[in-house]
């Protein structure tokens, strides 16, 4: 598929827009993560592991909350004006931030559930871009689009170095600077697609729950998505902690490590447009739970980079995988979906990110986490065996899409 064919078939301003309206809104998500080290230290807030844990994992899950409010917003007033709005509420936070600072632990509890605002994003941004494409695009446009997950790299490249520079306070002032840009363009650029759309309301949510395939997709959207975001939000820590790098070194790493899983997911869209949603799954996973086990086993600083790097990229190609299903299954709910799945995703990486920051309080290292976030992946291969004859008999005989 050429990509002329997206302005061909789509609004292709639309789906720049969204994508960086994610890419943004991924960076500013997990700021607190990338800050993670030094708002942590002795000098600093004093913070125990378990409390970074807490401190980086509680965005995510704010994040998680946000997705199904705004999924409910978006079918109401647009994409765009929730869009909008969701970015007024973040910059309103990072200028409160840069301005008073934060002067204890609760203080940067309050900051992530601002910042989960950011993590809501995903509820706006992929309904906007996927609602222009047809069925046999989607895996292509919603990869495209959820890439915009590349902003966590973004911070883990500059955010440890300004904080260096410049007091890791004043990096909320310089975030300040490209979410003005972003809201620019996006208020410009972005349009909403000619399609009716039926208000939802919070009851509907509650329906589709009935649904059987809606666990399904929301469990192994927790695995992948929150598998990557968990992984993206504690590098920075992580690498510093255990191995005594500095902050700017355990910052590149983490650059690497999440710049592998956000450029993977369009890629795992289109592979699953290729060879079907589920064969692709059942690939990714095996490779995402292999890895984690491989990185809590091995103490080796390098080996362990290249570990992670592939676990990234398998994530970030589940994650691409996924939404190439999604609106196969629920064309008509996807935006209803969109907030639930990513809700899910959203707890995974609280899950992982906290559990990691419990292992090294309780038992000194890390194992314990990654252990436990390996197993989900297993148990994702398992539930694929479970569904995948029943989705390709059902819904997927009538799907546009290989499933």
């Amino acid at each position: 598929m050429k990509l002329s064919h997206l302005k061909e078939a789509g609004h292709l301003p639309t789906l720049v827009a969204a994508f960086l309206y994610f890419d943004y809104s991924f960076m500013v998500w997990t700021l607190l993560g990338a800050l993670g080290a030094q708002i942590a230290a002795t000098e600093a807030l004093n913070l125990s592991p378990q409390q970074k844990g807490l401190m980086v994992a509680v965005p995510i899950l704010s994040g998680a909350v946000c997705r199904i409010f705004l999924g409910l917003l978006v079918d109401r007033i647009g994409a765009k004006r929730t869009g909008i709005l969701a970015q007024l509420v973040v910059i309103a936070g990072l200028a409160v931030a840069w301005i008073v600072g934060l002067q204890n632990f609760e203080a940067t509890l309050l900051m992530g559930l601002v910042l989960g605002v950011a993590g809501g994003s995903f509820a706006v941004a992929l309904p906007q871009a996927g609602r222009w494409y047809p069925p046999q695009m989607q895996g292509l446009v919603l990869g495209l689009a959820g890439a915009g997950n590349i902003g966590v790299v973004i911070d883990a490249l500059l955010a440890p170095r300004l904080a260096a520079i410049y007091g890791w306070q004043n990096v909320f002032g310089f975030a300040l600077l490209p979410a003005v840009l972003v809201l620019a363009v996006y208020v410009f650029a972005a349009k909403e697609a000619p399609v009716q759309i039926q208000p939802k309301r919070l009851a509907d949510y509650f329906r589709l729950f009935r649904e059987k395939d809606t666990h399904w997709f929301c469990f192994y959207y927790t695995v992948s998505f929150g598998g990557f975001v968990g992984l993206a939000s504690s590098f920075v820590i992580y690498f510093k902690d255990r191995y005594g790098l500095s902050v700017v070194t355990a910052g590149d790493l983490a650059a690497i490590c999440t710049a592998v899983g956000a450029l993977s997911r369009p890629i795992g869209g289109a592979l699953a447009d290729r060879i079907g949603g589920v064969r692709a799954l059942h690939f990714f996973y095996t490779i995402a739970g292999t890895s984690l086990l491989l990185a809590a086993l091995n103490g080796a600083l390098m080996l362990n980079v290249l570990i992670f790097i592939v676990a990234c990229g398998a994530f970030g190609m589940a994650n691409g995988a996924i939404f190439q299903l999604l609106p196969q299954r629920f064309s008509k709910e996807f935006g209803l979906m969109t907030g639930l799945v990513g809700c899910g995703g959203g707890i995974g990486g609280f899950l992982l990110a906290s559990m990691l920051g419990f292992s090294r309080q309780q038992t000194g290292g890390y194992f314990g986490g990654l252990m436990i976030f390996a197993l989900l992946c297993y148990g994702a291969l398992l539930g694929l065996g479970l569904v995948k004859n029943r989705w390709r008999t059902t819904w997927g005989a009538m799907a546009h899409a290989r499933i």
